[in-house]
């Protein structure tokens, strides 16, 4: 009984959210909240779960010696975000969220280049032994000089300039190609749950 009524509800909030195709409407608003809102339930559950509970209380609970106060710090760091409900003293969570920006940015800049850059860099020089690796680098020094304006792109840097926009043109047409295809794929098992799992058309 209660796998029926959760298949149902499930092709209930299918169709509502299809019906958007004709036009906006109460379903499709009321499927789209109840999304939303159990998308910020299971975050705010899974942050309890998995990181507040785990890494704050519970370790401040068992946690000997004076180690253990440090925890204070981010708990209270954690505490001032939530001055930002109110007004008179919202301005404390800046301090907070100063410091989320600066550990963000500082991971995220060693984070692109030890895993981004370099292994880019090192994917790069190859011997030029086969068509496949004399492209790769062909593309890369082409749109490397697509991105350079520090000099007026005439002769020889014009035309590798115009050789850099072919190559990032059909890196964003496979990128795009891509998000098509698995939009598509998300679609074709929507569908195959309501001809499958709902009505039972196809076996």
């Amino acid at each position: 009984m209660l796998q029926i009524t959760g298949t149902w509800i499930a092709a209930g909030l299918t169709l509502a959210i299809f019906s958007f195709l004709y036009k906006d409407n109460p379903f499709y608003k009321m499927a789209e909240h109840l999304y939303v809102g159990v998308s910020a339930a299971f975050a705010i559950l899974y942050i309890w779960a998995f990181d507040v509970w785990p890494m704050l209380i519970e370790k401040f609970i068992t946690e000997q010696g004076s180690e253990k106060w440090i925890l204070i710090v981010p708990a209270a760091f954690g505490l001032m975000m939530l001055s930002r409900w109110i007004p008179k003293i919202a301005w404390i969570s800046r301090w907070s969220i100063a410091l989320t920006v600066g550990i963000a940015a500082g991971l995220g800049i060693t984070g692109q280049i030890q895993g981004v850059l370099l292994p880019q860099i090192r994917g790069t020089l190859v011997p030029l032994t086969s068509f496949n690796n004399i492209l790769m680098v062909i593309g890369v020094i082409a749109t490397l000089i697509y991105f350079y304006f520090s000099a007026v792109p005439k002769g020889a840097f014009k035309v590798g300039a115009r050789v850099g926009v072919i190559f990032i043109m059909v890196a964003f047409g496979a990128s795009f190609g891509y998000t098509v295809m698995a939009r598509i794929s998300l679609l074709i098992g929507r569908l195959n749950f309501l001809v499958t799992d709902w009505l039972h058309l196809v076996k």
